[in-house]
């Protein structure tokens, strides 16, 4: 009996690794060996080579177009969001009556938006004689094509990522909460206004916590899909065509999976580069309880 408990930990994580063996670990590594072949899915891979990686960055005009729109909207929506839910959450630290319904409503769009449902709403919403193009003939102005001009159609569901910040929201706010508020009355006592002391107080603390959500926030943007699909199907012109509907299109509708390997492998590429970046420079400005700096 004795021998067999030391074995009883195994068992119950037993699931799980296999689970990260089959549908994770396998896969990843199987990706990277059909990135370097010709595989449609109905004949076995033929070794290629780098032909894959060398169509890619020489001849694909199509990839230049999808890595500029993905980069554009990573960089669009990643601020946007953290920054808007970062002043929710500042809003909804007070203590007021009712707040716990206010952040219940404010986090329920995050638990949303990624649902086939809601893109299909947001399509009709934004449509051309959708409810915002309702509301903007209302105050008198003219009807705006959403989803039909090329410069306002990576701005629809630019907005739709945006409002779903309650995640971020909760962890800002779970952040704020945690704060010594001895450190506010302290700062209060020698006359700092508010903008100081969230400048000089409130943001160095929880600096962990805006690394934390910049990196998750990052990593999530460069693999959205069902908005951009749903929405607007990577149009018009490719205007909202992000990487990952180019490795769906590449695979599923072309059968080319060893070309759509090389996309994604491209597409972690730049998410693992963008990443350490992220961490080298988080020395210079994140803060954690019990560090010396000069």
């Amino acid at each position: 009996m004795g021998g067999d408990s030391k074995f009883l930990g195994l068992w119950y994580v037993a699931p799980y690794a296999v689970g990260l063996l089959l549908f994770t670990a396998f896969p990843f590594v199987a990706s990277f060996y059909l990135s370097f072949t010709d595989y449609n899915l109905l004949s076995s891979p033929e070794w290629v080579g780098t032909d894959n990686y060398e169509k890619l960055f020489t001849r694909d005009r199509t990839f230049n177009k999808s890595l500029s729109v993905t980069l554009t909207y990573v960089f669009m929506t990643v601020p946007i969001k953290l920054t808007f839910a970062l002043f929710i959450a500042v809003v909804l630290n007070d203590k007021l009556r009712g707040i716990n319904l206010f952040r219940t409503a404010y986090y329920v769009p995050s638990i949303l938006g990624g649902s086939i449902a809601i893109a299909v709403l947001w399509r009709y919403i934004f449509a051309q004689a959708g409810l915002i193009n309702m509301i903007i003939t209302a105050f008198g102005g003219e009807p705006v094509n959403w989803f039909g001009d090329p410069d306002n159609a990576l701005v629809t569901i630019t907005i739709l990522r945006c409002w779903q910040f309650g995640s971020a929201m909760v962890i800002f706010l779970a952040a704020l909460q945690s704060m010594d508020k001895s450190l506010y009355e302290a700062a209060s006592i020698d006359g700092a206004r508010n903008w100081h002391i969230f400048r000089y107080i409130t943001l160095p603390l929880i600096t962990p916590v805006i690394f934390f959500n910049l990196i998750m926030q990052t990593v999530q943007a460069f693999q959205e899909f069902n908005g951009p699909y749903i929405i607007t199907e990577g149009g018009p012109l490719k205007n909202t065509y992000l990487l990952p509907l180019y490795i769906y299109d590449e695979a599923f509708k072309n059968f080319d999976m060893g070309y759509a390997s090389a996309i994604a492998w491209v597409l972690f590429t730049i998410i693992m580069v963008l990443t350490l970046i992220a961490f080298w420079s988080s020395k210079k400005w994140v803060y954690y309880a019990g560090d010396k700096r000069d």
